[in-house]
């Protein structure tokens, strides 16, 4: 293929012909790391670790360290380099391939004392790439795809560093990478500021839900056993779904990952069993609650959906669920999905769940959890105005996508040269 004028073909690829190509190896000094464990650091300590579960957790490709880490350790136990502003903190394990290596570049160390942690390469410029540059193109296709090429592990994945180190990165100008990261940060300044106001949409939400379903004088108290029928429900893991069979399937993990009050199968997709392996299970309906009966933290016992826009789909309920199917239309439809949420259920969820490691409601206890009941016209019109908060957050997040569609596209663009900002 003909190369266009002023582009040249290197191993990452076509880039400009003023751009160079270095190794990560010839581009940073890698420091030494921690090894503590969460067991032997402390939440109020001299100085600050930066820990690699925190740095998954980050959703850009930088992080100011005035916003705080979760655990410390003591001046007895920082005999590691401190971090400095511009750093690189890379994790070198990832429990999926999309986090391999997953880095940040960390800033606003100020006065305070930060070291990185279990599980990190600490990788420090030798010049060549400007602050708010160097995040970005560790984080960036170019490096992704050689990062996955050398990935091991099974369940834990990562690059070695002998590995890591021969790994090729583009080198525009000084002056390029700072148009360029600045670019992607007012990208990423459109897509923090949509964040911060679907997360305020949910706490008004949050607070409108207990305002709204917080028993009232005459309102009725009954109990789920004498609301719901309690249908069977089945029990294939994960490892026995696919995407191509017939029949639906709801599995617990996708309640309190995916969706929130409501499971709407006209545009949520699901995992799938043949109907051979659905013989014999209960096919959920419209106003169905489908809970999830396992958590591994309290925030997450009870959680449930109310199903609906079923119409012609076959789905079942999955493993670790309960399917509850109101016996007399206690409920209007478009209610039920908030029930769990109230403090009023919640507080009792919680008293009657039991586990160590992982929190349950059993199904005879789940029966005597008391609900308190609006008459049918309130329980429609406290409905009708969450569905309107719950639609504005839906296009919120939508926006929000779209937005981190834009600035993928920016930096595949940006960073190959195909677009020039200089």
């Amino acid at each position: 293929m003909e190369l266009k004028n002023g582009y040249k073909q290197t191993d990452i690829g076509v880039i400009p012909e003023d751009w160079e190509v270095k190794s990560i190896d010839e581009v940073f000094d890698f420091h030494s790391t921690s090894n503590y464990s969460k067991a032997q650091m402390n939440f109020d300590g001299d100085i600050g670790c930066l820990h690699y579960g925190l740095i998954h957790a980050i959703p850009n490709s930088s992080y100011d360290l005035q916003n705080g880490v979760k655990y410390f350790v003591t001046k007895q136990q920082a005999k590691y380099e401190f971090l400095k502003d511009g750093d690189i903190v890379m994790v070198d394990a990832s429990e999926d391939l999309s986090g391999i290596n997953k880095s940040v570049e960390v800033s606003g160390v100020r006065d305070n004392l930060f070291i990185a942690g279990l599980h990190t390469f600490l990788l420090r410029d030798r010049g060549f790439y400007k602050k708010k540059f160097r995040g970005v193109i560790l984080n960036s296709s170019i490096a992704k795809v050689q990062m996955l090429r050398f990935a091991v592990g099974m369940k834990v994945y990562g690059v070695s560093k002998p590995q890591l180190k021969a790994i090729l990165l583009p080198l525009p100008p000084l002056k390029e990478q700072t148009a360029i990261a600045e670019a992607l940060s007012d990208a990423d300044v459109l897509i923090q500021s949509t964040e911060k106001l679907i997360a305020k949409k949910r706490m008004v939400k949050q607070a409108a839900m207990q305002q709204l379903l917080s028993p009232k004088e005459g309102w009725q108290v009954k109990r789920y056993g004498e609301i719901f029928d309690f249908l069977n429900t089945a029990t294939y893991s994960r490892a026995q779904l696919n995407t191509s069979e017939s029949v639906g399937y709801i599995h617990y993990g996708d309640i309190h990952t995916k969706w929130d009050c409501f499971l709407d199968l006209s545009i949520n997709e699901l995992p799938s069993i043949s109907t051979q392996q659905a013989s014999g299970y209960s096919f959920v309906k419209d106003g169905d609650v489908i809970m999830a009966d396992a958590s591994e933290d309290y925030s997450g016992i009870g959680k449930s959906v109310e199903v609906k826009n079923v119409k012609s789909k076959m789905v079942v309920a999955g493993l670790h669920t309960m399917l509850l199917r109101d016996k007399e239309q206690v409920f209007v439809d478009g209610y039920r999905g908030y029930i769990h949420a109230t403090s009023f259920v919640k507080s009792q969820f919680d008293r009657l769940a039991t586990g160590m490691k992982v929190y349950g409601v059993s199904k005879n206890n789940l029966k005597t959890v008391q609900i308190s009941i609006p008459e049918k016209e309130e329980q429609t019109r406290i409905a009708t105005i969450l569905s309107d908060m719950d639609a504005e957050i839906t296009a919120l997040e939508a926006k929000l996508q779209k937005y981190r569609h834009i600035k993928q596209g920016m930096m595949q663009n940006l960073l190959t040269g195909k677009i020039r900002l200089v």
